[in-house]
């Protein structure tokens, strides 16, 4: 059975820093592309960024210059170092290896 494990999540202040982590099982073969989208409450889920195996990535503009996405030497892990945190980014991350590969989401929560 396909999982996908996300942690890190939390409460931090602005201008504070976080890391989630996501690690897939269950899948037998090496996912390309894997990414972290977000959900804030009544808005839509939102693309934050991706990551390929090649090491390509792609940011949201509201993100970039802060988080930084990156796979792990683990088959089928990708992080998100999130710097810099604004009120703004508090929602619920989720990690996903491309449909219909979904984490259950972490809650990140940011302070002003």
């Amino acid at each position: 059975q396909v999982q996908l494990v996300e942690s890190g999540g939390g409460l931090v202040q602005a201008g504070g820093s976080l890391r989630l982590s996501c690690a897939a099982s269950g899948i037998g073969f090496s996912i390309n592309v894997m990414g972290w989208y977000r959900q804030a409450p009544g808005k839509q889920r939102e693309l934050v960024a991706t990551a390929t195996s090649g090491g390509s990535t792609n940011y949201a503009d509201s993100v970039k210059g802060r988080f930084t996405i990156s796979r792990g030497n683990a088959k089928n892990t990708v992080y998100l170092q999130m710097n810099s945190l604004k009120p703004e980014d508090t929602a619920v991350y989720y990690c996903t290896a491309g449909e219909p590969y979904w984490g259950q989401g972490t809650q990140v929560t940011v302070s002003s």
